[in-house]
């Protein structure tokens, strides 16, 4: 039974493409119906496929946006310039398109409600897409754990969720902290650097109450946070990450 469902999370799937919804400039969410579909948890991801005319086939991962309770699949993808898959899908994919995916895939980066723990979550640029996933499955279940998410981006229009991390910020529980390392609104007196230690040490929940982090973007704001936390004396084993690098899309 365990092999026929790995096998079934390998299979290349059909997804049709009911909505594309812009993000910000450079990121869109594509909404999408996959027959079959397995199920997932909060903080997986999925392997998309294109294939072109002559047969050219070119693959990325993308984080799952998605609460596991949603009927449809959501996936966030930033464009990169220079990619081969994330311009055809933020650019030119529409409604009523298909794509080829497979998945869920991961068992590592995953959070599921109950565990008891406070949760802080730690995110630059569109390493947001996992974490959203877990602040939904959070909210979906009416889960209780409290949440502090730290989220840097380059300016405000750069934040991806923006209006519904204001929501989600606005319930009991949870907390929102926004850093922007390029421009800030005006009159803004939060943060405006990268993320750093002393950052980590006045948002971070303290080592002593046990908590889990879960850390995704690039591997240089991954690099910083994780060491930090570890540093600031969470359990190595508590803090999750995930990253990735200039290249890719």
């Amino acid at each position: 039974m365990e092999r026929t469902a790995l096998l079934g999370r390998l299979t290349w799937r059909l997804a049709g493409v009911a909505e594309v919804v812009p993000e910000t400039a450079r990121t869109a969410t594509l909404v999408l119906d996959v027959a079959g579909w397995p199920g997932h948890r909060a903080g997986q991801h999925v392997d998309v496929r294109l294939t072109a005319e002559d047969g050219y086939q070119a693959q990325r991962s993308y984080s799952i946006a998605s609460a596991p309770g949603e009927s449809q699949l959501r996936l966030t993808v930033e464009r990169l310039d220079d990619g081969e898959v994330s311009p055809y899908l933020v650019g030119e994919l529409r409604a009523g398109d298909a794509i080829e995916l497979r998945g869920p895939v991961g068992g590592y980066f995953v959070w599921e409600p109950g565990a008891g723990e406070p949760l802080l979550l730690v995110a630059g640029g569109s390493g947001i897409v996992p974490l959203a996933a877990m602040l939904r499955r959070r909210i979906e279940t009416g889960d209780a754990t409290a949440v502090r998410l730290l989220y840097s981006s380059r300016t405000p229009a750069d934040v991806i969720y923006a209006a519904e991390l204001e929501r989600a910020a606005s319930l009991e529980g949870i907390e929102v902290i926004h850093t922007y390392t390029r421009s800030q609104p005006q009159g803004w007196t939060g943060y405006a650097r990268r993320i750093d230690d002393a950052m980590l040490a006045e948002v971070a929940w303290p080592a002593a109450h046990g908590p889990l982090a879960y850390v995704c973007g690039p591997t240089s704001l991954v690099e910083t946070a994780a060491s930090g936390l570890v540093a600031a004396g969470y359990d190595p084993a508590a803090v999750r990450t995930e990253r990735f690098g200039p290249t890719g899309g």
